[in-house]
């Protein structure tokens, strides 16, 4: 699985990371983000409702966020 660090990416380049990914991986593969914003983190969930994707957010830490990513 591919880890995609955001770690002091302020928006949007996290969801513009966000997009490319989900439009290179193929169907089964994932990928994993972790993100330090949690203005980062709405959009990027927008995003994600809006495509045909298994997905989660934790925060792993105070303000760390680990966004994985699976294509069906």
């Amino acid at each position: 699985m591919d880890k995609i660090d955001c770690f002091g990416d302020i928006c949007p380049v996290p969801v513009i990371k966000l997009q490319n990914m989900i439009s290179t991986i193929l169907e089964g593969e994932s990928f994993m983000m972790v993100v330090d914003h949690s203005c980062a983190i709405e959009h990027m969930r927008e995003v994600l409702q809006k495509e045909n994707l298994v997905w989660t957010i934790d925060e792993v830490m105070n303000g760390v966020w680990e966004v994985t990513v699976t294509k069906e």
